[in-house]
């Protein structure tokens, strides 16, 4: 089994009420980086966010009115992803996940990846660059960009519509990135139908808003634009790793009529889900399909602090599992709901080393790669890096073996 790590970047209180200034935030995620990097964890998966959500509060329909603080500090991963190349040797870096509706849309980012990739031949790195990409969470970090209905019929459509953005600018970015001359008239068009709504009267009122009771609705493109071709052209496409952040199964498959792209599925998807995802990939992936290729996110609370019996280092992590979920969700949802956390640590791992190699192997294959979540809702640096620390020493050997690091 392979493990890499994940990094939130989240300035928001934890459960002790400790919140760090920006640059101790950012001290703090290289510090880990680098222990990290000296472990041996395949890929550093840095968390991507955009504009304030303290901000966000003030807008007449908050998405997270009750979070205090910041999402997350990355807003933009490629330079941080340089700058953590440049202070590291062999752990690669990897969006989890990227916007590609916000901050400029998919010709930007198509742009910036050919960018890095050249850049990063130029630095002499050969470590790859992983570049999870989806719609974005949030709706107010996209609004600003242009990514909002134009008419009556796209605002009583938008739930379903702004998937079909998704998949629009999904064919645009990885035509320039495969290094096409395009124009938005080779691009896929958008036809909604009821098949794309979840009752009958959503698709009734999209209806009505057009005007006539049509099976089918066409959309005009989101992106118009003539023929271009990003630059530079000559950058080696094996330096980018393209995974998607979609549960969309014909999505998944369209991707890849275009490039391999790989997959991301969270820890809290059902297994039968996990399982279909990986059936399909297998004849859809535009090359072998590996189990590996679909990283699984996982919260970890471990506790091998010294000082403390088995036992109590099981209790102490039992404790801090629920502090940290339960700000987790007063946050999100401005409500503790104890069944919600409950729900959550059933997701998470918990417990002393053995309690969480046990808790690994019983829900994971052997041949997963798991995304190790150690700073949610956490700020004690130290404490982070002893975790992973205790991790790879204590915890990876129960799962792959004595000889595993």
């Amino acid at each position: 089994m392979e493990f890499d790590v994940f990094f939130s970047i989240s300035q928001t209180p934890d459960a002790a009420g400790t919140c760090p200034d920006e640059t101790t935030m950012y001290a703090n995620y290289l510090e880990q980086l680098k222990i990290a990097d000296e472990l041996g964890y395949g890929v550093a998966w840095l968390a991507q966010a955009h504009l304030s959500t303290e901000v966000q509060k003030r807008n007449k329909r908050p998405v997270i009115p009750h979070w205090k603080g910041e999402v997350g500090l990355c807003t933009d991963f490629f330079q941080l992803a340089m700058l953590s190349m440049a202070q590291t040797k062999q752990i690669e870096i990897g969006s989890a996940v990227l916007s590609i509706l916000a901050n400029g849309g998919p010709i930007a980012v198509a742009e910036r990846i050919g960018n890095f990739c050249a850049l990063q031949e130029v630095r002499g790195d050969s470590r790859k660059l992983n570049l999870g990409f989806s719609a974005g969470r949030f709706q107010f970090m996209a609004s600003p960009y242009g990514i909002v209905p134009r008419n009556s019929v796209e605002k009583e459509a938008w739930p379903a519509l702004r998937g079909q953005i998704f998949w629009e600018a999904t064919e645009i970015m990885l035509r320039l990135i495969r290094g096409d001359t395009i124009s938005s008239d080779d691009i896929r068009e958008t036809t909604l139908t009821r098949g794309d709504f979840r009752s009958d009267e959503d698709w009734h009122a999209v209806q009505t808003a057009n005007g006539n009771d049509n099976a089918e609705i066409h959309i005009p493109r989101r992106y118009e634009f003539e023929e271009i071709k990003t630059v530079p052209q000559e950058w080696n496409r094996a330096g980018v790793n393209l995974v998607i952040g979609s549960h969309e199964p014909a999505l998944q498959v369209y991707a890849n009529t275009f490039m391999p792209v790989q997959v991301f599925n969270l820890s809290i998807t059902q297994p039968e889900i996990i399982e279909s995802t990986h059936e399909r990939m297998e004849s859809a992936y535009k090359g072998q399909w590996e189990r590996r290729m679909m990283p699984r996110t996982v919260m970890v609370f471990l506790n091998e602090e010294e000082g403390l019996n088995e036992s109590e280092k099981t209790k102490a992590a039992q404790q801090e599992s629920e502090g940290a979920l339960s700000s987790y969700w007063a946050a999100l949802e401005g409500t503790l709901d104890p069944a919600k956390v409950s729900k959550a640590s059933n997701n998470a791992v918990i417990g002393n080393a053995t309690d969480v190699a046990t808790q690994i192997r019983e829900r994971f294959h052997p041949d997963d790669r798991l995304m190790l979540w150690f700073d949610f809702f956490r700020h004690d640096s130290a404490r982070i890096c002893r975790d992973m620390s205790a991790f790879m020493d204590k915890v990876v050997p129960l799962i792959n073996g004595s000889d595993a690091r």
